[in-house]
């Protein structure tokens, strides 16, 4: 049997990472990682910012959750919901 060529063998740690849902964070981190304020993240993030998860239902006030991949793709593409 040929053998595979090691960088189509996957080691269990990158397996892992790979399965392992990225962690939604707060909106106190991504403004940070954006380098923003908690405000105006927030401020886009009701506009239909993409990587912006609304928490709660219509009529209550909203908690936002992100994604920092997410961001970081949108930012770099200009990208909206």
């Amino acid at each position: 049997m040929p053998m595979q060529p090691d960088f189509l063998t996957v080691g269990e740690p990158l397996r892992r990472a790979m399965t392992t849902p990225e962690p939604f964070v707060s909106a106190a981190e991504a403004a940070k990682f954006l380098s923003i304020s908690r405000r105006h993240l927030l401020q886009l993030a009701r506009r239909g910012l993409k990587g912006a998860y609304a928490l709660g239902s219509a009529g209550q006030r909203k908690t936002y959750i992100f994604r920092l991949s997410e961001l970081a793709a949108t930012v770099a593409g200009g990208v909206r919901k």
